[in-house]
């Protein structure tokens, strides 16, 4: 249960930086290229990655629960799950398991942005629109 709990404040953390981050960055520098999602995924990766290597072997904290249930997956999966991509990537990189990782890209790009248009569609469909 404490677990659920950890996730729990670090998802609500996470939400409320991204949602932050990205409208601080839009009003500074607009909206005609989506800056603020950017400048989130980079620094939610750049997060997830130093705390995995906290916490892999060898690391300051390894093998932390409290530490991956916090920072892995409440906070940087409220922040941005491109995190979590990008990690899952990494670690398919690091085994040597290329092909998993272009399969891994591509599809979560390209199968992701046609489940969005779709979704979009049926969305538009269904409301009339």
């Amino acid at each position: 249960m404490l677990g659920e709990l950890w996730i729990a404040l670090g998802s609500a953390l996470g939400g409320m930086g991204r949602y932050a981050l990205s409208g601080f960055i839009a009003r500074r520098i607009g909206e005609t290229f989506p800056w603020g999602t950017l400048v989130v995924n980079l620094s939610g990766c750049a997060v997830i990655g130093l705390f995995a290597a906290f916490i892999a072997p060898g690391g300051p904290w390894p093998g932390s629960l409290t530490v991956r249930e916090l920072v892995l997956i409440g906070l940087c999966g409220g922040y941005t799950t491109f995190s979590s991509f990008s990690l899952q990537t990494l670690s398919l990189a690091r085994e040597g398991e290329w092909g998993r990782v272009v399969g891994n890209v591509v599809g979560s790009v390209v199968l992701c942005f046609i489940a969005v248009w779709l979704g979009y569609r049926a969305g538009a469909l269904l409301s009339g629109g």
